[in-house]
């Protein structure tokens, strides 16, 4: 299996992952000409997706998937909520919305996809567990804290994209008006790095062997600081660890930690 990242932040999220034979994007919160762009630069064609699963409704999740479907008319599964939402407000579309129930997996020949709730301040919103290849790669952004239920996802994850937003130093000090401080550091907002440390070391220690930092804030964060917070957490696990960009392309492979 492997996750292909386009775009990881606050202006748009997007990936790409193939395993089993499949491909599916994860959210389309970019431009249809940047998501095309990574899917040329990955060499897949946009016509022959299976599907893209949607995590929640906020833009910088969904931004392009109306001119994409356009081009390419392609199944668009989210929670039930969240296609409610997608129905209300994208009427174009309607037609490829496929409601689907978190926690019930969805088989795409080979792949399988099982949506999982996070914790965020919307109705609804999703992570997603992808299983091909004897691989799982887990996918969580967008959550204000762990739940014992999500780490029940993550349990035997070979792979996991997880967030590590803000440095709470930085937001705390930074611009922002109190009421978006006080929603980021809620338990329906976003993981800091120290929480996002405390993840990766649990996943690492329980055999997760590549963890990659996403939705890493561009005023409240910076890569690199990023990286060296959760690296210290990862010391002595020997798991690989990756950033992915907010603009750009990170490739991982995911293979499965038994193989």
């Amino acid at each position: 299996m492997r996750l292909t990242v386009f775009a990881s932040g606050s202006t748009g999220n997007c990936a790409l992952v193939r395993g089993g034979g499949r491909a599916v994007l994860l959210d389309a919160g970019i431009s249809a000409k940047r998501i095309c762009a990574g899917l040329e630069a990955a060499g897949v064609d946009p016509a022959g997706l299976d599907g893209i699963f949607i995590t929640h409704e906020h833009s910088d999740h969904i931004s392009g998937l109306t001119v994409f479907t356009k081009r390419y008319p392609l199944p668009v599964y989210a929670p039930g909520t969240v296609a409610g939402a997608l129905r209300r407000s994208y009427p174009g579309v309607c037609p490829y919305i496929r409601a689907i129930d978190p926690e019930r997996p969805l088989s795409l020949g080979c792949m399988t996809v099982t949506a999982f709730p996070t914790s965020h301040d919307t109705a609804q919103s999703v992570g997603y567990r992808l299983e091909a290849d004897g691989a799982v790669l887990v996918t969580a952004t967008d959550t204000g804290c762990v739940t014992p239920a999500m780490l029940r996802w993550f349990a035997r994850a070979d792979a996991a994209l997880i967030e590590a937003n803000h440095d709470e130093a930085m937001l705390r000090s930074g611009p922002y008006p109190a009421y978006l401080k006080k929603r980021i550091l809620s338990d329906t907002g976003h993981l800091s790095n120290a929480e996002c440390t405390w993840l990766a070391s649990v996943l690492a220690h329980q055999g997760t062997s590549r963890i990659v930092l996403g939705h890493i804030s561009k005023n409240n964060n910076l890569p690199g600081l990023a990286r060296r917070t959760v690296c210290r957490g990862l010391e002595g696990t020997g798991a690989q660890l990756y950033v992915a960009p907010e603009q750009g392309f990170l490739e991982v492979e995911v293979t499965s930690c038994c193989a």
